[in-house]
């Protein structure tokens, strides 16, 4: 491995994905210096191959503790995985221990906290007091962030955004929202407008990316979908504001790529739904670190930045 530098002022965040793994170098200006990343390989148990991403990372960055940003349930008492919808391989799995197997000290978060720490330090979030993150992507989460700190909650569980229900039947917000339920909504509808450019496409061709395409060359079909997306995520922004009254709502993910058409529709049903003096005390913002966000936060929360 290569020497460590007791004084070295770059720290370094991984994220875990169900694709890929994700390194990113943040200097000590909060600048990115680098990043790294390699496929996931799903027929690798998650453990060896956190070890050996985690070997590769020290050895190219010259550091010798790293911020590993996972998605899931993490236990505060563990360390572990508990619980994770989007990649249940990684239940049970102690990834601080796997990166320690190869000689390589790790703090281990949730995904969402990391992003959300990440965008409060150097990004949508700078100069907040009080912010709540919102993740829009695979799978949706949520983040506090209270008096500068994570708040994880009694269990560490706080912040599961995607559980607010957003109707009276108990529909919660991921049953719509995340990437894989946004196509899926727009698969079933599509055939009903044959002015649509996604008409063009089959059913297993239509995917977010394809639907943000259409909307960006005016597609009024796609635009609907994406707003209607807006409204969702809105009305489950509402009950934040409502109960937290913060000062910061910042949301991120892979939604953003589409931010121009879901972001007036999130701050439009958030007002309606909301106590107007919360309302009016809040800012609803989109993430400015885009994908390399939960990395970035891992890394400064390895840095105590």
């Amino acid at each position: 491995m290569a020497e460590i530098s007791e004084t070295a002022e770059n720290h370094v965040g991984v994220e875990i994905t169900s694709t890929r793994f994700l390194a990113v170098n943040v200097g000590n200006d909060h600048k990115i210096v680098e990043t790294y990343s390699v496929d996931r390989d799903r027929s690798q148990e998650p453990a060896e191959q956190v070890a050996t991403f985690t070997r590769e990372v020290a050895d190219k960055f010259g550091v010798g503790k790293v911020g590993i940003a996972v998605p899931g349930l993490i236990s505060r008492e563990s360390g572990k995985v508990i619980y994770s919808a989007q990649m249940p391989e990684n239940t049970s799995v102690d990834f601080a221990e796997a990166a320690r197997s190869v000689g390589v000290e790790a703090l281990v978060e949730n995904d969402a906290n990391a992003a959300a720490y990440g965008e409060f330090k150097i990004g949508a979030g700078q100069g907040s007091s009080s912010m709540f993150y919102a993740t829009i992507g695979e799978g949706v989460g949520g983040s506090f962030i209270l008096d500068g700190k994570i708040w994880h909650g009694s269990g560490g569980y706080a912040g599961e955004f995607g559980y607010v229900a957003i109707n009276s039947d108990g529909m919660r917000l991921e049953d719509v929202a995340s990437s894989a339920n946004i196509v899926r909504r727009t698969r079933n509808r599509f055939n009903r407008d044959s002015t649509s450019s996604l008409g063009r496409l089959t059913e297993e061709e239509i995917g977010l990316k394809e639907i943000v395409s259409a909307a960006d060359d005016g597609d009024d079909f796609a635009k609907l979908m994406l707003e209607r997306t807006g409204l969702y995520i809105g009305t489950a922004i509402a009950t934040v504001i409502n109960l937290m009254n913060l000062d910061m709502v910042v949301i991120g993910g892979e939604i953003m790529h589409a931010r121009h058409f879901v972001i007036d529709a999130v701050i439009g049903r958030a007002r309606e739904l909301s106590f107007s003096p919360s309302f009016e005390s809040t800012r609803i913002l989109a993430g400015q670190l885009d994908e390399n966000a939960a990395a970035i936060g891992a890394a400064l929360i390895v840095a105590g930045s």
